[in-house]
């Protein structure tokens, strides 16, 4: 769907992308994780064609970027740094010019595409309302009606749960897990760990304009080799396992051990009450701080 090659962007001295090699499979949920700053978006407008590589390759839908972007447009939903809508008019009328102004998108069933786009992002009791008086949240919700209008085959979205409460993210994560089942591609860039882990399948993590680490979700957070013992006898279990527990948090031990069901039963055989038990799994958060340095924005005194 996605394929980078040694791709760089510089502006002047800054080289804001360098040398990406992205690849982003058919019916992905891909992930594109980084802090403000690390070159996400430079990155997304370069595959929509908005930005030309400094140097690289881009591959998006068998076709060359921006060569031959035109004929992937249509096949493609799109938001990048927010919804750029028209604040006097209504969400409705802004998405049949949006439609309009598209390519691929005609005229016949457009009034139905647009119902059910607003319907889709819970937009379709205040579809009337003009748009400066919606919050950031109803433009974040508009904005990914615009990249629904045409059922897209991929869909690349810049931060799409910007300004949304939890229900709003929980909606939007649905949403596009929904339509990744029935076919779309999902290439999404966000700096929210969360919004990540529970969404996406994939996931590469940027590092002051380098992609440092791409891997499917599940292998970057397998088993450690350690297990998390919840036990009202930490003290025995300590006893019996002989220096093979590394922490101890109150009655939550962490015990170096290949395999959580074994040492359940022999612990279970010892007569210890067991409260809790399972392996441990490093978590994305953990994963990206070890993979990055510091944040883009932090400023140290010099």
């Amino acid at each position: 769907m996605i394929i980078t090659r040694d791709l760089t962007k510089r502006y002047g001295r800054t080289v804001a992308v360098d040398g990406v090699g992205l690849e982003v499979r058919a019916g992905d949920r891909y992930g594109l994780l980084g802090p403000n700053g690390s070159g996400k978006t430079t990155l997304v407008r370069m595959l929509l064609g908005l930005v030309f590589a400094t140097k690289g390759e881009i591959e998006v839908l068998g076709r060359p970027v921006p060569k031959r972007v035109k004929e992937i447009l249509p096949a493609i939903g799109a938001m990048v740094e927010g919804p750029g809508m028209y604040p006097h008019l209504s969400g409705r009328t802004n998405l049949a010019f949006f439609d309009a102004a598209g390519p691929g998108g005609g005229r016949r069933d457009r009034r139905t595409r647009v119902g059910e786009a607003l319907e889709r992002v819970g937009l379709a009791g205040i579809d009337r309302r003009p748009v400066r008086a919606y919050s950031l949240g109803m433009r974040q919700r508009l904005g990914l009606a615009a990249a629904l209008l045409r059922t897209p085959q991929l869909l690349i979205l810049d931060e799409p749960t910007n300004g949304l409460d939890p229900r709003g993210i929980r909606e939007i994560r649905d949403l596009l897990t929904e339509l990744n089942r029935a076919g779309t591609t999902v290439f999404l860039s966000s700096h929210l760990l969360a919004e990540i882990e529970a969404l996406c399948t994939r996931v590469g993590v940027m590092d002051r304009g380098r992609l440092v680490l791409q891997d499917e979700l599940a292998t970057l957070r397998a088993p450690t080799g350690r297990v998390l013992v919840g036990t009202s006898e930490p003290e025995r279990v300590v006893a019996l396992l002989d220096g093979k527990v590394e922490h101890r948090d109150g009655q939550l031990l962490t015990v170096r051990h290949p395999d959580a069901g074994a040492l359940n039963a022999e612990l279970v055989a010892a007569g210890i009450r067991i409260t809790e038990i399972g392996g441990e799994r490093r978590s994305l958060e953990q994963v990206v701080l070890d993979a990055t340095t510091t944040s883009s924005d932090r400023v140290e005194a010099t």
